[in-house]
């Protein structure tokens, strides 16, 4: 079935994308709460945590690890004093770089090598993957 040869194929790209790493001392976990704060600015540990749908006490483990390495920090919510507002460190914000560098160079390269009606069929296939995506 393609949707299952579709799924596999993705889980596989996925997988093999993950393994190019700037660092591997940070935990997949982490590095995803970094990519949704570089992405979304500074949040509060819940928003964060609903953003990652995980449980408030998971996120505040993966941020008190990330705090303790100087990736993230916390500062006073502007408005509300029982909360903190988690932000990047110029150093997290410099390791999200290098971990996107270093997929997009490692699938730039496997593209590479790839002959150009290959090419053309990914370039397709992204529409394609988005336009399911942007249905839901």
């Amino acid at each position: 079935m393609l949707a299952s040869a579709l799924r596999l194929a993705v889980v596989r790209l996925n997988r093999r994308m993950r393994a190019q790493r700037a660092n591997s001392a940070v935990t997949i976990s982490q590095l995803a709460a970094m990519s949704t704060l570089d992405f979304h600015g500074p949040l509060t540990p819940g928003e964060l945590a609903a953003h990652e749908k995980v449980q408030p006490p998971s996120m505040t483990r993966v941020l008190a690890g990330l705090e303790d390495i100087g990736l993230v920090r916390r500062q006073p919510h502007p408005t509300d004093g029982r909360q903190v507002i988690v932000q990047l460190t110029d150093a997290g914000k410099q390791l999200c770089r290098d971990e996107v560098r270093m997929r997009e160079a490692w699938l730039s390269r496997r593209v590479a090598e790839l002959d150009p009606e290959d090419r053309e069929v990914l370039r397709r296939a992204v529409e394609v993957i988005n336009a399911m995506v942007e249905s839901e």
